[in-house]
């Protein structure tokens, strides 16, 4: 089922609150699992809620989908919402989203690309984050960043 598509087929483009979610997988080398996305430019894996799920089966269903990586334990690092992150999609869209950024140190399988959504997934310092990578990403990602590399976020 997709949500998304069912409520655009009734509303249109207008403006929708959507809910959805982001992980920051970190490995033991303390590096970060980056998505160059099809849609611009580098983020993190994730995506928007479905129906009956909660925001920790979105961030899950998305890191599998996405990644193909099985994700452990997760912590809850905030809910990012508000004018901030209003977005105009290519296709005409708008959303408001409420986005949950979750970590997890736990990941098991092999990195394989969803490529209808990644160009690439690559796991990159965290004192080195690319310049593409997306306004709306680094604001997931800056407000923990100092404490990440100093090991002080676990699960």
């Amino acid at each position: 089922m997709d949500y998304v598509k069912e409520l655009r087929a009734l509303v249109g483009s207008r403006p929708l609150i959507l809910a959805g979610s982001v992980v920051l997988i970190v490995n033991e080398k303390n590096e970060l699992l980056l998505q160059h996305r099809k849609d611009g430019g580098w983020g993190l894996p994730g995506g928007l809620m479905e129906l009956g799920e909660s925001l920790e089966d979105t961030a899950r269903r998305e890191v599998k989908e996405e990644t193909g990586l099985e994700i452990g334990q997760l912590k809850l690092l905030g809910i990012h919402s508000g004018e901030k992150y209003y977005f105009k999609i290519a296709n005409g869209d708008e959303i408001y989203s409420v986005t949950a950024v979750y970590l997890t140190r736990e990941a098991k399988g092999t990195v394989e690309i969803d490529t209808k959504e990644s160009f690439n997934l690559a796991y990159l310092q965290l004192e080195n984050l690319p310049d593409g990578l997306t306004e709306e990403y680094r604001s997931y990602i800056e407000p923990y960043l100092n404490d990440l590399l100093m090991g002080e976020i676990n699960e």
